[in-house]
């Protein structure tokens, strides 16, 4: 792989960017080699300035459901770019995605539209604080709800991947209120409920554990979430930002048949551009300014390239129910085909998969929660991406990142990021 152009990139981006990176997991720091400076996208492939072409199973972590540049998505911001990118005032746009969203969602009667997912959990979590009159939250060991102070504890993701214990700058105040417990553990929840139910205003959960890996939840425990803040009069909030409209159009409450409280989506739903989204129950949203006394607000929020972008993107997978079919075929292959490949090379492995989100854990064979998950080989995985990156494979460069596949990924593209996962297994060098 041809990398010149990389380094000197890599060079002037430290010069003037910390780590040379906006984004912590772009720095590879937890694998060899020297980050890929991408130029351009087109369906499943991107290209780098070194002219190198990967197979893109990053998708800019996740919104990239129908691949790069979809032509409905560029006719539809290239169609809001001529007439302007942002007013202050409210656009009829932002109406008619939330209109879909609330559409295509349940549990979600009103939308309030923000520019992060960061944004949006700090808001959920406020409102929720606000409704219930109490302060307590509950997360989960793995769990990544954004960089706000209260929500970084114990985060998976690039916490997680740098070895940070939280962050520096983090008060011990600000995550006094916030109690952590593993994921799929019902047990655990039922007993800090009977502990201190009457002061925690809600529990945050991703229903499919993404930032940790790809790890699904176990029959049961989404359901006795429900349940157990229902009962103690909490706020159940899901954060679907990762799996909004990408493992079901209706996002995993509609795969798992469980309706939360409050949830917040981003990722899939601005196509691309910067978004983020919480909604929910009508009596819990109308507690937001001006409705109600909850103060938030943003200068960008509901910016319209972003609503245009995310109303092409949520159309397109309206209008085809077998897009969803063809991803989870399409993860069913790479996930055979990674199981395999490690039964053969007789490597421990697990793969953690729900429809296009997946990744393979080496030297592991369960994982069921953050603990399983941390005991997996980040050595192995590093010669692993290595090797997958040599061979023009772009896989997201961390063990505890999930990685995704989209519309226009084929059948040719699994089976050659497979036959290089598998001829890596074997190799004495692995």
């Amino acid at each position: 792989m041809r990398d010149g152009n990389a380094r000197a990139l890599r060079e002037r981006a430290e010069r003037v960017l910390p780590g040379g990176v906006d984004s912590p997991v772009r720095a590879y720091r937890a694998v060899p080699g020297v980050p890929p400076h991408i130029v351009r996208g087109e369906g499943a492939h991107v290209v780098d300035a070194d002219g190198n072409e990967f197979i893109d199973f990053v998708l800019a972590y996740g919104p990239h459901i129908l691949g790069h540049q979809p032509p409905e998505v560029l006719a539809a911001v290239r169609a809001q770019l001529e007439c302007g990118i942002a007013y202050g005032h409210t656009v009829e746009l932002e109406v008619e995605l939330a209109e879909r969203i609330v559409d295509a969602v349940a549990s979600v009667d009103m939308v309030r539209f923000v520019t992060s997912g960061t944004e949006a959990a700090m808001s959920a979590i406020r409102l929720a604080r606000a409704a219930t009159g109490r302060d307590r939250i509950v997360k989960f060991a793995g769990g990544y709800h954004g960089h706000a102070d209260a929500l970084l504890a114990e985060a998976g993701s690039g916490i997680a991947t740098l070895g940070i214990p939280g962050s520096p700058g983090v008060p011990a105040a600000a995550v006094e209120d916030t109690i952590v417990l593993p994921y799929n553990a019902p047990a655990a929840v039922a007993a800090v409920f009977e502990r201190e139910g009457e002061q925690i205003a809600a529990v945050i959960v991703e229903p499919v554990a993404g930032n940790m890996g790809c790890v699904p939840p176990e029959a049961g425990f989404l359901d006795g979430l429900r349940d157990i803040t229902s009962k103690w009069g909490a706020v159940l909030v899901f954060d679907e930002v990762m799996t909004g409209f990408r493992v079901a159009y209706g996002g995993a409450q509609s795969l798992y048949g469980v309706r939360p409280d409050l949830s917040l989506f981003g990722k899939v739903i601005g196509g691309g551009l910067p978004v983020g989204a919480y909604g929910g129950r009508r009596d819990l949203m109308e507690q937001i300014a001006p409705s109600g006394p909850v103060y938030q607000a943003g200068t960008l929020s509901g910016s319209p390239p972003a609503m245009a972008a995310g109303i092409a993107v949520l159309d397109v997978l309206r209008a085809d129910a077998s897009l969803y079919a063809r991803m989870e075929r399409l993860g069913q292959r790479l996930q055979k085909g990674f199981e395999t490949a490690a039964r053969r090379a007789a490597v421990a492995c697990t793969v953690g998969r729900v429809g296009s989100m997946i990744t393979p854990f080496l030297g592991i064979e369960e994982a069921r929660s953050f603990d399983d998950v941390k005991h997996a080989d980040r050595e192995r995985f590093g010669r692993l991406h290595a090797a997958w990156l040599e061979s023009g494979v772009l896989w997201p460069p961390s063990q505890f990142e999930t990685a995704f596949l989209s519309t226009t990924h084929s059948d040719e593209d699994v089976d050659r990021t497979v036959e290089s996962f598998a001829r890596t297994l074997s190799s004495v060098s692995v």
